[in-house]
């Protein structure tokens, strides 16, 4: 049954991406396990408004384990100690009464602070720019079932469509490699028939955006499908270095 605990927070304080940052440690009293992570966060900043004090800036959005902003380390894990679930879909009663929480930033050259527990994770949209679209001339509206596509390609297609680019890839790499996101969103065009034809393209571009924007190599570790919270499988990694090889022999 949840009931209420006291909580110390130690959190990543940084006023800009040139700052110096530090630690800096507050004590919430009587907080119901049965609040999300994300709603103490609001607590603590309410408590900090009434003592006239900065709040912790922080991303969030849908809340829902969808829009992936909620890029956090807590305890030293990408997104929490919870598997499969972004930092917005924890909930306190993964802690216990009078435990010491630990709160930070993505560590990776890619997503520099922007203040406090904020990123700048432009560089995976910059990634899917480069990737560009689908740009197969159809003619009319084709039928939904006009083009037969293998139930288990369909499968690992939208199995890969889950990524949402949060990031927790990328921080849980030693190396800072964005290489299971980039599989991800070249997995779930090139495993169907209208993604093939710009497949050779997608893979070349979207990979040398990647090494561009200074992520680094993947050393296949697995430390990103462990954190992945959509639980997006390295075997995409896989897919992605044969759709770029194969690419590179045709040049």
């Amino acid at each position: 049954m949840d009931k209420n605990i006291n909580i110390t927070l130690k959190v990543w304080r940084q006023k800009g991406p040139k700052e110096k940052g530090q630690f800096e440690t507050y004590q919430l009293k009587d907080i119901f396990q049965g609040t999300s992570f994300l709603e103490m966060l609001d607590i603590l900043n309410e408590q900090l408004i009434n003592e006239g004090k900065e709040p912790i800036v922080f991303d969030h959005d849908c809340r829902e384990g969808i829009c992936g902003m909620c890029s956090l380390y807590v305890n030293g894990h990408p997104h929490g100690p919870a598997t499969g679930a972004t930092t917005c879909q924890l909930y306190m009663r993964r802690f216990h009464d009078g435990e010491t929480i630990t709160i930070e930033p993505w560590r990776s050259a890619g997503f520099p602070i922007i203040r406090d527990l904020m990123v700048d994770r432009s560089a995976y949209d910059k990634i899917i720019q480069a990737g560009g679209f689908v740009s197969v001339n159809t003619g009319g509206v084709p039928d939904a079932n006009a083009i037969p596509i293998p139930k288990k390609n369909a499968d690992m297609a939208m199995d890969a469509a889950a990524c949402i680019g949060c990031g927790a890839c990328a921080a849980a790499c030693k190396n800072g490699s964005a290489m299971l996101f980039v599989s991800a969103k070249v997995s779930q065009l090139a495993l169907l028939p209208q993604g093939r034809v710009e497949a050779a393209r997608r893979a070349k571009a979207m990979v040398a955006k990647m090494d561009e924007l200074g992520f680094g190599n993947c050393t296949n570790t697995r430390a990103c499908e462990m954190e992945c919270p959509k639980n997006i499988s390295v075997s995409n990694i896989a897919r992605l270095n044969r759709e770029f090889l194969c690419a590179k022999l045709k040049d």
